[in-house]
């Protein structure tokens, strides 16, 4: 995926909302329309219906015409390279903790405290 700060802000920011967490939940079984999702989401129509097109302006979802009805599924691809910025994220994070009072916080508050002693 990519290492920019912004692109990885956005990524999160689509899966801030609880009610999408929970599409994402549901769609892992199986692919599901609107109404389906409205009725276990227990929100209206409307609702599920944004919800899906900022997940499908981000690729998260894809939508499949079926008749009368339009049935959402996860697109695996973006959902793996989204998995694997997060990842990165986090090993990141991880990776860079140091060791107690190694910090050049911790570093400069002994310093102001020897200061203070003399």
């Amino acid at each position: 995926m990519t290492n920019d700060p912004d692109k990885l802000a956005r990524l999160l920011k689509v899966l801030s909302v609880g009610t999408r967490v929970r599409i994402v939940q549901l769609l892992r079984g199986r692919p599901l329309c609107v109404n389906a999702l409205a009725a276990r989401l227990n929100v209206t129509q409307g609702a599920v219906s944004q919800h899906l097109r900022i997940m499908r302006d981000a690729g998260l979802v894809i939508d499949d015409k079926r008749g009368y009805y339009v049935h959402y599924r996860l697109n695996e691809k973006t959902l793996a390279a989204w998995r694997e910025a997060v990842d990165a994220l986090l090993e990141s994070s991880v990776g860079n903790k140091s060791k107690k009072g190694a910090s050049p916080c911790a570093q400069t508050r002994r310093s102001a405290v020897r200061s203070r002693k003399t």
